[in-house]
């Protein structure tokens, strides 16, 4: 049975008619062409789906559309200000803290989530909160390093 589902993606409201538990990654990926989230396990262990509803990460593989009703969902599409970068997708770069980039959307966007929840994690939270986002590349260091660089600007 279809719904009507509305709710807000990267700062615009949304209606869309879909079946209510439609997946939310295939609903950003498929129906709505955002393709920056992508699909890696479809379990919800690898973090490459990771969107913020709400501000907090979720991994959208195991959220439903109807998850999302009445909430703002931001995905990596999302984050930059028309030609200015987030502070966080800025420092990846900087730092080089991608190489295929294929799990950079969700590492991205998780660690926006955690520092917005906690704007002063130690390294060791850091790591605890990004240990469900899995680079195939072993960037690990440098993901590391970009993240504490923008949470430093993120943060005066």
């Amino acid at each position: 049975m279809q719904n009507v589902i509305q709710f807000k993606l990267n700062n615009q409201p949304m209606e869309l008619k879909v079946n209510g538990n439609a997946n939310l990654l295939w609903v950003i990926r498929y129906l709505l062409q955002l393709t920056g989230t992508k699909y890696g396990c479809g379990t919800g262990d690898c973090g490459a789906c990771t969107v913020l509803v709400n501000k907090e990460p979720i991994k959208a593989c195991m959220a439903y559309i109807e998850d999302v009703e009445d909430k703002e969902v931001i995905t990596i599409e999302g984050l930059a200000k028309g030609e200015d970068l987030h502070p966080m997708q800025k420092a990846f770069i900087e730092k080089d803290a991608m190489q295929c980039g294929f799990c950079t959307p969700g590492m991205i966007v998780n660690a926006i989530g955690l520092l917005n929840a906690n704007p002063g994690l130690s390294p060791e939270e850091l790591k605890k909160g990004m240990d469900q986002n899995l680079c195939r590349c072993g960037s690990y260091g440098r993901i590391l390093a970009a993240i504490s660089e923008a949470s430093e600007r993120m943060n005066g």
